[in-house]
């Protein structure tokens, strides 16, 4: 039995899909729906039924109605049989009108799409990174001034918040040029408040840091990677190691963890009739059966009563 139990919610955060009007590939390679629904295919075969589907930016990458729609038509029937709900964040190559017609069902308009939600306990709150125009991110005074009157109250189990532009330290070149700006005036909100992570995108590649006591986590793009360990001075998108993240909330820690997009060989594991005689038997006799070096763990376990 784990320490921790089960956690209280689970999240599945997704991240710079970049989807094209009319399926053209993105960059003329890419194939942007097929990674997408290849990532959810995966999500369902799993068994896991998060409550929330976040994706954090750069939904389409022109803004385009097209882009949007065919996303949706991907993204809400794989979210109904999931029982999760979606939530769409800005990302600077979206475009705010587009987005709130297109997948949140409103009217078009050209202030920050902004949003704050409950699962149980736990606040979910989307702030719009984006600046028109640019592709570096900046939060207004009068963003700012909403989340701390959203975060005046604290939520019981506290606050997650998501924007595209993750308040983060990169070193792939040109990067910073594009990077959140002013984020001291973003920490000052922030800090001592109760936000328990801020989930990111942009930079394509996961990472994870600390921003204002609090930890950043930052899911790789489905369409394509940067290559943090290309030559020096080169900027290098790469066709693979596409991934997203699930996020697992417990009372006293949030786990992010990366989950690779594809199909790959099976090299190890055990069965589910391995794992339910595992776990059929008593603390000690797991250990016994599992956790001791000899003799080894391949060997029959003895018959269960």
């Amino acid at each position: 039995m784990s320490q921790y139990g089960e956690p209280l919610h689970t999240i599945v955060h997704i991240s710079d899909t970049h989807f094209l009007a009319d399926k053209k590939p993105l960059h003329g390679a890419i194939d942007t729906d097929a990674t997408l629904t290849r990532a959810l295919r995966q999500l369902e075969a799993s068994g896991m039924r998060p409550e929330l589907l976040v994706f954090t930016g750069d939904i389409a990458d022109l803004g385009e109605d097209d882009a949007y729609q065919r996303i949706r038509s991907i993204v809400d029937p794989a979210a109904e049989r999931l029982g999760a709900r979606v939530l769409w964040v800005m990302g600077n190559h979206d475009d705010r009108g587009r987005l709130r017609t297109q997948l949140l069902d409103e009217a078009a308009a050209t202030e920050p799409v902004v949003s704050s939600f409950r699962l149980g306990g736990l606040r979910v709150i989307a702030l719009d990174s984006t600046v028109p125009g640019f592709h570096h991110g900046e939060l207004s005074a009068s963003q700012l001034d909403w989340l701390r009157a959203e975060l005046a109250e604290p939520a019981p189990e506290g606050t997650i918040v998501a924007l595209h532009h993750p308040p983060v330290p990169t070193t792939i070149p040109l990067m910073p040029i594009l990077e959140l700006q002013r984020q001291s005036d973003l920490a000052e909100v922030i800090a001592g408040s109760d936000v328990r992570a801020i989930l990111g995108g942009h930079l394509h590649y996961s990472t994870m840091s600390m921003f204002a006591g609090v930890q950043v986590s930052v899911a790789a793009a489905t369409c394509y990677t940067m290559d943090v360990a290309a030559a020096r001075g080169r900027l290098t998108g790469l066709g693979g190691g596409q991934s997203f993240n699930i996020v697992h909330v417990y009372d006293d820690r949030i786990v992010h963890s990366t989950v690779p997009i594809g199909d790959f060989p099976v090299v190890s594991g055990f069965d589910n009739e391995f794992v339910d005689r595992v776990y059929a038997l008593s603390e000690p006799e797991q250990r016994e059966a599992f956790s001791r070096q000899q003799p080894p763990i391949s060997q029959p376990l003895p018959p269960t009563e």
